[in-house]
């Protein structure tokens, strides 16, 4: 066993910053206040002294570097055979599982409601997916999970398929059986992947979700950033002991050495060595007082009457097995205002930044660690005006248009842009996702129908709405697989 309370890295970068070196090395700030005084004056010093370029003897080079030291340290605390730093997020991991799978083959099995980042790496890779939906709480327009038994039938679609690609815990904090989808996959000869981008910081305290890692999972990909408390951008990629680890470990280095900048930051991959140590070495401790706030905001909340716990709805679903206690998913359809109402007033009038909203929800998330003020927060929920008489306008997800080509082919085809009546019933081109959460509405290769483009055009009417990979900002365009 490591010692989980050391951070080798993050020592090292310190330690090297802490030097009054002579520089004439990138990066060109070179921690010069005369050359950058606002930067200086806008970070400070300590933050430019630990920018440190990559490939520094006693940092990330030479026999037991620090950096491999704590790559194994990570490793070790959610369970991996070994465990790659992300510095541009952890879509970075999802494009690094696409090109290590199609290895193996050219078709896998994909969760519907994946993140836009998987359909960049199918259109990178080449893979073509069969795609298994999850369930949809059609009462509030929001996805979970997928079963055993989902998979299972995409599976007998695609018996050629070299893995299964699913989602847990989703948005809104709903975790799916690893375990059984874990069973099933190997029972096909496949391994599971899991894009466990919200869950960074599962299995760091006995009443949180157990991680995909130790359930099963063969590949999976964390942003640590999220729940986890590293610094944005910065994620981590766990490949689990199993089965196919051995196949698994080369291609995933050379696609990470594809991916990967070769000047890497090293202020978030410190970051990531630190979160590292709070989770595995302090995590029963902090994450206790940050469930202990979850808790009394969930009482509070429900004492005042006026909006409900999202739980209460999806723990009834077959693809629900437990849900995220780090994260408060409120239903406002009965509190006389809209969830983007609520966060746009929530923001400016009250400076509480919450992490995301529909038409019918709100998601605050606490990150593991923090201690919420919880009185100022149900004070600010209270406050919140009735605007709206009855339950809220629901924008209706759209169903997906039949796919007629490939993500590669359509990603890669010829194509033009339309205005958005004239592209109904074309193929789209892009990948385009209401965001957050991110989750694609419509892909290259898809049919594209008036249902989707009333919702992309309606989500971008919202306040806080906004939609990633339009062709243009306000929908009124599409780009498509030319004639």
């Amino acid at each position: 066993m490591l010692d989980q309370s050391q951070t080798p890295y993050a020592d090292a970068v310190a330690h090297y910053a802490s030097h009054d070196w002579l520089r004439f090395s990138t990066p060109g700030h070179q921690v010069s206040q005369t050359a950058q005084p606002e930067l200086t004056e806008f970070l400070g010093r300590r933050v430019l002294a630990e920018d440190v370029q990559p490939f520094v003897d006693g940092i990330d080079y030479g026999p037991s570097d620090p950096l491999s030291q704590s790559l194994a340290l990570a490793a070790q605390a959610w369970g991996a055979r070994k465990t790659w730093f992300l510095t541009n997020g952890a879509s970075k991991g999802n494009l690094m599982a696409c090109l290590a799978m199609r290895n193996f083959g050219t078709e896998i099995v994909v969760q519907r409601s994946v993140h836009s980042s998987v359909i960049d790496g199918l259109a990178l890779s080449g893979l073509d997916a069969t795609f298994v939906y999850p369930s949809v709480v059609d009462s509030l327009g929001i996805a979970n999970g997928v079963t055993p038994e989902a998979l299972a039938d995409a599976l007998d679609q695609t018996p050629h398929a070299v893995a299964a690609y699913v989602v847990t815990p989703s948005y809104f904090g709903a975790v799916a059986d690893v375990a059984a989808l874990a069973d099933l996959a190997h029972s096909r000869g496949i391994p599971l992947i899991v894009d466990e981008a919200w869950g960074a910081h599962f299995g760091f305290h006995p009443d949180l979700p157990t991680n995909a890692n130790r359930l099963g999972a063969d590949l999976v990909i964390s942003s640590t950033h999220k729940l986890g408390g590293s610094l944005t951008q910065s994620a981590m990629l766990h490949l689990s002991h199993g089965p196919f680890a051995d196949s698994l470990e080369p291609l995933l280095d050379r696609a990470f050495k594809s991916m990967q900048s070769t000047s890497a930051s090293a202020l978030l991959q410190a970051s990531l060595d630190l979160a590292r140590k709070q989770l595995a070495h302090e995590g029963l401790t902090k994450i206790g007082t940050t469930i202990a706030a979850a808790d009394a905001l969930r009482a509070g909340i429900a004492k005042e009457e006026r909006f409900s716990n999202v739980y209460d709805v999806i723990a009834n679903y077959p693809d629900v097995m437990t849900v995220d206690p780090l994260r408060i998913s409120l239903d406002m359809q009965s509190g006389g205002i809209s969830g983007h109402q609520a966060r746009s007033i929530l923001f400016h009038e009250h400076h509480m930044h919450c992490e995301m909203a529909t038409s019918t929800t709100l998601v605050m998330l606490l990150g593991a660690g923090t201690q919420p003020d919880v009185h100022r927060t149900l004070s600010a929920l209270s406050a919140l005006p009735q605007i709206n008489q009855g339950k809220s306008a629901l924008l209706q997800l759209p169903a997906t248009g039949e796919r007629v080509m490939s993500v590669r082919d359509a990603y890669f085809a010829t194509t033009e842009v339309v205005d958005a009546q004239s592209a109904i019933g074309r193929v789209s081109a892009d990948s385009v996702a209401a965001y957050p959460p991110g989750i694609p509405n419509l892909l290259p290769g898809e049919l594209i129908t008036s249902s989707t483009v009333e919702f992309l055009q309606a989500t971008m009417a919202e306040p806080f709405g906004h939609v990633r990979g339009g062709s243009s900002t306000d929908m009124s365009t599409f780009r498509v697989v030319a004639k």
